[in-house]
C-alpha cells in the first residue's frame, strides 16, 4: 500500500516538488495579465501536459493551477461564478497526471488574496478565512492529498487562512512564507518569527518559497531549523531574478545550479525542495537527480 503525504513526512523522506506553473504557461502561450487558472478551462490539455512534465522529471508533489483561486482573487475573472467548479477542476486535472507514476501526490495550491488585512486594508479576517474555506473545500473534493498556503507575506493573511481551510478541510496543511526582501517578507517578518507564529497551528510542514536568491532561500531554511520545532520544511525558490525579454520572463539560474543549490537546502534541514517562478521541468529533473544522486540508496532522509 503507497504511503501518505504524511506518513512520508514522518518518516523523513526527502521529497521533490515540482516546479512554476505561471512563467511554464506564459512560455507555452498564456498572455500577460491572463491568469493562470483560467487555462484550467480553456486549455485543460496544456494544464495536465505541465504536470505530467514535472511528474516524468521526478516530481513526488506536483501543485494545482489554483494559486490565485478564491473568490475574492477571482471576481475580475471571466470565470468568477464559477470558483468552487474551477478549483474542483483543477484538482482532477493534476491528480490524472499523477497517475502516471505511484507515489506522486498532488497539492492544492491557495496563494494570498491580493489584499491588505485590516487596518491596512480593506480585508476582514472573518472575509479572508471564509475565502480560504470556500476554496479549500473545493480543492479537497477535486481530490487532492494535502493542502498549500503559498507565497504569504503578511502574518494576519495567513492566519485568516490557515482558520479558514482547517474549518472546511482535515486535510495535511502546508504553510509557505515569502521573503522577497532577502531573508525577510514584505511585511519585514523573519523566518524565526513565522515558524513560532504558524507551528503551534497544527501545520503539517512550514517553508519558503519565491524570494530573491538561492543564497538568501539556504539562510532561510537554516533560521527555520534553527527554531527546533520539529516541523518538516518546504523550500521552493525562483530560478534567479527575472529579465523581461519581450513580454517573456527570463531567469538566470540553470537546472545545474538549482540542483547544486537543493542539496544545500536539504543539508540546512529541508525536507521538500522544489522550485517556483522560472524553474522548468528540466529544472526539475537536475534537483530531482542531485538529490537522489546523493543518497546511495537513493532515497534521503532529512536531517533530525
Amino acid at each position: 500500500m503507497a504511503s501518505t503525504f504524511l506518513e512520508r513526512l514522518k518518516r523523513g523522506d526527502v521529497m521533490i516538488a515540482d516546479g512554476a506553473t505561471g512563467t511554464n504557461h506564459q512560455a507555452n502561450g498564456l498572455l500577460l495579465g491572463v491568469p493562470s487558472e483560467e487555462w484550467v478551462f480553456d486549455e485543460p490539455e496544456k494544464v495536465t501536459a505541465l504536470h505530467r512534465a514535472f511528474v516524468d522529471a521526478g516530481s513526488d508533489i506536483i501543485l494545482t493551477c489554483t494559486f490565485g483561486g478564491t473568490r475574492i482573487r477571482m471576481r475580475d475573472s471571466k470565470y468568477a461564478a464559477q470558483t468552487r467548479e474551477l478549483n474542483i477542476r483543477a484538482a482532477e486535472l493534476a491528480r490524472s497526471a499523477a497517475q502516471a507514476r505511484e507515489g506522486v501526490f498532488v497539492a492544492g495550491s491557495m496563494g494570498p488574496t491580493g489584499m491588505l488585512m485590516e487596518p491596512f486594508g480593506e480585508l476582514t479576517h472573518a472575509e479572508c478565512a471564509e475565502n480560504y474555506a470556500e476554496q479549500a473545500r473545493a480543492l479537497t473534493d477535486g481530490g487532492v492529498d494535502f493542502l498549500l498556503l503559498e507565497t504569504f507575506f503578511a502574518l494576519e493573511e495567513a492566519q485568516a487562512a490557515i482558520e479558514g481551510v482547517q474549518r472546511a478541510s482535515q486535510l495535511p496543511l502546508v504553510v509557505s512564507f515569502s521573503y522577497d526582501q532577502g531573508t525577510r517578507t514584505m511585511m519585514g517578518l523573519a523566518p524565526a518569527q513565522v515558524v513560532h507564529a504558524i507551528a503551534p497551528l497544527g501545520v503539517a510542514a512550514i517553508g519558503a518559497n519565491c524570494g530573491k536568491t538561492l543564497d538568501a532561500m539556504e539562510k532561510i531554511v537554516a533560521e527555520m531549523r534553527a527554531q527546533n520545532t520539529g516541523i518538516p520544511i518546504w523550500s521552493k525558490p525562483n530560478a534567479g531574478l527575472p529579465r523581461m525579454i519581450g513580454d517573456v520572463a527570463s531567469y538566470d539560474v540553470g537546472p545545474h545550479d538549482m540542483g547544486e543549490y537543493a542539496q544545500k537546502y536539504i543539508a540546512a534541514g529541508a525536507q521538500i525542495v522544489g522550485g517556483c517562478c522560472g524553474n522548468t521541468p528540466a529544472h526539475v529533473a537536475a534537483i530531482a537527480a542531485a538529490v537522489r544522486n546523493h543518497s546511495p540508496q537513493g532515497t534521503l532522509r532529512a536531517q533530525r
